[in-house]
């Protein structure tokens, strides 16, 4: 099984940016699929991207309306790494966020297609 380790998180005043990372390790990252959740205080895990394996035609992504053209979502098969860049961080961006694997090459926005989870990074923005 593979196993998560996010890492990047801090405190930033609104309008700037961060970049998360999770490391993959115990299983071919290159085959799987990523996503990023976040869990804000007293809310549901939410979906924010996601990132298919790579192909020949390239790899797939999704965002969240929320997150979309704020947000990047990258993948690194030779790091075995994924990554979040965010930018124009508002404090609703607040929450943990985590970094999910799933079995199989596709994509996906599904909290419940995920088989492996980090231990979560804290994202807190001010305003």
């Amino acid at each position: 099984q593979v196993q998560l380790v996010e890492s990047g998180g801090g405190l930033v005043q609104a309008g700037g940016s961060l970049r998360l990372s999770c490391a993959a390790s115990g299983q071919t990252f290159s085959s799987v699929a990523m996503g990023w959740f976040r869990q804000g205080l007293g809310k549901e895990r939410e979906f924010v991207a996601t990132i298919s394996s790579i192909s020949r035609r390239g790899s797939t992504t999704y965002y969240a309306d929320s997150v979309k053209g704020r947000f990047t979502i990258s993948r690194d098969n030779a790091k075995n790494t994924v990554y979040l860049e965010m930018n124009s961080l508002k404090p609703s961006d607040t929450a943990v966020y985590y970094c999910g694997a799933r079995t199989g090459r596709t994509a996906s926005t599904f909290l419940t297609d995920y088989d492996a989870w980090g231990q979560g990074t804290q994202v807190t923005v001010s305003s």
